[in-house]
């Protein structure tokens, strides 16, 4: 009855029945432990926090992760299509709008400030763990529904959520830390992850036991990419530019 998890049941159903308020999101996360707890306490985040990163470390995350944006706006596009109602179709519109003009401005003026040419960034070359990331973001986008889509995209936002949390009280002095910071410990971010677990927990609660599988594993393997892309930024073999 436990597996991966810990002493978490390897079901649903079974976690629901030893909890009086159980979500289907909370499951998903204690499932996805340890890496869970690694991705959101992880190194490069609490060095992010307290100013202490170096900045050839955050140079390669930073190309990494506006590689990697592209894909996360595309997967979010299929959620959008896949949306059972039009507001959750606007509430997924208004987020991509928000990753395609604010996040978009804050990637150039870092890549300038830490010297970054255009032609690197325009064009980025990949490491491993990005290319499979961006793999399973694409699968769960166009092989699932808007479950699955959700399966991916709730952790990949949560996460960043949690460590940001966790550091929003420091002040690095370098803009691109602070402001990487400030990009995901803000209310209405924190609203709008709050908002996607819910659309997920509604999702799950309706879901197979089979189909809950399999949004399991596409949540326990988003968080262990996002350890995985953590630890990449520490890899100084990693070609930049």
């Amino acid at each position: 009855m436990y597996t991966d998890g810990g002493n978490v049941p390897d079901t649903y159903d079974a976690y629901a029945e030893a909890r009086e308020e159980a979500r289907f999101t909370d499951w998903l996360r204690e499932r996805a432990e340890p890496a869970w707890s690694d991705a959101t306490g992880h190194r490069f985040t609490r060095e992010l926090g307290s100013d202490e990163l170096d900045d050839d470390a955050f140079r390669r995350y930073l190309l990494q992760d506006y590689a990697f944006l592209e894909t996360l706006v595309g997967t979010f596009g299929h959620a959008v299509g896949d949306a059972p109602t039009m507001a959750s179709k606007g509430r997924l519109a208004e987020f991509l709008g928000t990753l395609t003009a604010e996040e978009n401005d804050y990637f150039e003026r870092s890549f300038e400030a830490l010297g970054v040419p255009e032609s690197a960034y325009a064009d980025p070359t990949t490491t491993k763990t990005t290319r499979a990331f961006e793999d399973l973001l694409r699968r769960a986008g166009t092989e699932g529904g808007y479950a699955e889509a959700l399966a991916v995209l709730v952790p990949a936002e949560w996460v960043y959520l949690a460590w940001a949390d966790a550091v929003r009280d420091e002040s690095p002095s370098r803009f691109y830390l602070a402001e990487w910071i400030d990009l995901h410990a803000n209310e209405e971010f924190e609203a709008f992850v709050a908002w996607l677990r819910a659309e997920l927990d509604r999702e799950g609660e309706a879901a197979s036991s089979r189909r809950r599988r399999r949004l399991e594993r596409l949540f326990r393997r988003t968080v262990e990419l996002e350890v995985a892309f953590f630890e990449s930024a520490y890899d100084d073999g990693t070609a930049q530019y």
